[in-house]
């Protein structure tokens, strides 16, 4: 029997659209949003509605059969700390969600929310893969350096395990015996650590590492708590500095590389300036990252939506490639194919699915 999946992956700033047959992608869209239209919303979770329109108007212009689907799963969030695995979409993490049971806002929470009511209309099951929370950090790795501060398992788990399990396999090596420092380079950013099949540790991409698009990564202390402090913002206003008007769009008023590398193109000094500081910023977080396995590494692996930038990954690669072996580039994101291939694994009998309790 072939099954039909449909998939739901919302990012910072574009919600990725899937149907799959199998392992087979019938389309996959890419439903862009600008920083304009998510900023006019306070918080996260009020981008609902508007993003489930932008996914129904999607499978309306496909001529998508709804009530042909087996299946829809959503991208896993910032949830309390979970193993891996493929989990039923139940009520009681629909509720965690919506009375802020969480550990950060993140797009990605709408997703197994749109997932559950879409699936819940056509009576079939919704699910999530691999969530932003899956946690396999060793003792050392929570320490942040105040006793009341504890650091967080947050990262994009689900790209990249899956670029790492591919890597293994180009490697003819088993994913368990390898160790990865592994680059995912989107919205957000994630510098991690793979251990013998274990992500010992992991910047988290809305409170540590470094700038990206959107983004603030680490900021220095001080002037934060002063700006806090300073009668100007409130708490939800200091969440979106850090979280949705940081980085890039923060210095250059955009959170697109292809418009920046067009400005730096064309003369822009200040541009090329905060382009190169956040490529710096990587690859001083691989490097600390190479530190976590003692420098045995059997490759770096470079993943995400800016990786379609040869010029990005070329600097990247001229600070970091002394550290490794190989460096393995997979411009774009797994996600949408492991997604489906977790929901696939539990259709089948594979793999037995995890109830979210």
């Amino acid at each position: 029997m072939a099954y039909n999946i449909l998939v739901i992956n919302p990012g910072a700033g574009s919600t990725r659209v899937a149907l799959y047959k199998d392992a087979s992608p019938v389309f996959e869209e890419n439903i862009k949003h600008s920083p304009d239209e998510l900023l006019k919303f306070p918080k996260i979770i009020d981008q609902y509605q508007f993003r489930k329109d932008k996914i129904m108007d999607l499978l309306k212009s496909k001529n998508t059969d709804l009530k042909s689907l087996n299946a829809v799963v959503g991208r896993g969030g910032p949830f309390r700390p979970l193993t891996s695995g493929t989990y039923l979409v139940n009520d009681k993490l629909i509720n965690d969600i919506k009375s802020s049971n969480y550990q950060t806002e993140h797009p990605s929470l709408l997703g197994v929310m749109i997932a559950k009511e879409t699936a819940d209309s056509l009576g079939i099951p919704a699910y999530f893969v691999d969530p932003v929370s899956v946690d396999e950090f060793w003792d050392q790795s929570r320490f942040s350096g105040l006793k009341d501060i504890k650091r967080k398992a947050l990262s994009h788990a689900l790209n990249v395990r899956m670029v790492a399990k591919l890597t293994a396999k180009k490697m003819n090596k088993l994913y368990d015996k390898c160790n990865f420092v592994i680059v995912h380079l989107g919205t957000g950013i994630t510098v991690a650590a793979h251990l013998q099949g274990k992500q010992v540790d992991s910047s988290n991409a809305n409170e540590d590492g470094p700038f990206s698009p959107q983004r603030t990564g680490a900021l220095p202390t001080m002037p934060l708590v002063q700006m806090c402090f300073s009668g100007k913002f409130k708490l939800d206003d200091m969440k979106k500095k850090i979280q949705r008007e940081g980085g890039l769009l923060s210095y250059l008023g955009t959170d697109d590389i292809p418009t920046v590398e067009k400005r730096i193109a064309e003369g822009d000094k200040e541009a090329d300036a905060v382009y190169n500081a956040m490529i710096y910023q990587v690859a001083k977080e691989v490097g600390a990252y190479a530190v976590v396995l003692k420098g045995k590494i059997d490759a770096i692996i470079i993943t995400g939506g800016i990786a379609h930038s040869k010029n990005f990954v070329a600097q990247l690669k001229d600070w970091i490639g002394f550290l490794a072996p190989q460096v393995y580039v997979y411009p774009g994101e797994g996600e949408m194919e492991g997604l489906a291939q977790g929901v696939l694994r539990v259709l089948n009998k594979e793999e037995e699915v995890k109830t979210y309790q």
